[in-house]
């Protein structure tokens, strides 16, 4: 099943992404100009091998509800986000903050 909803944060619009897989989760958070999401995000491809696009997004891990992936700590973060002021252990919804232009 994959659910798609709408959730704001401090007036911002974002959609929150949710896949129900086997055993697992996959869940992501994004705007148009980044996202972030859960442990299944490789941000090492993203830095090395997709370099080129600028991709901003973060992971956190050991996350399993979209509130708790607003709520993580980043684990990682990408090259572009990095130039945003997003580090790793920055939170979720902090990063998001930081992704609207």
């Amino acid at each position: 099943m994959v659910n798609l909803t709408p959730i704001t944060i401090d007036g911002h619009s974002f959609t929150a992404v949710t896949v129900k897989l086997p055993k697992t989760n996959f869940m992501a958070v994004t705007n148009e100009h980044g996202y972030i999401m859960c442990g299944a995000l490789d941000v090492g491809l993203l830095n090395e091998k997709l370099a080129d696009r600028g991709i901003i997004a973060g992971r956190a891990v050991g996350v399993r509800t979209i509130e708790q992936l607003l709520d993580a700590p980043l684990e990682s973060v990408t090259y572009a986000a990095e130039a945003l002021g997003i580090t790793a252990g920055t939170i979720g919804r902090d990063a998001l903050l930081k992704m609207v232009k």
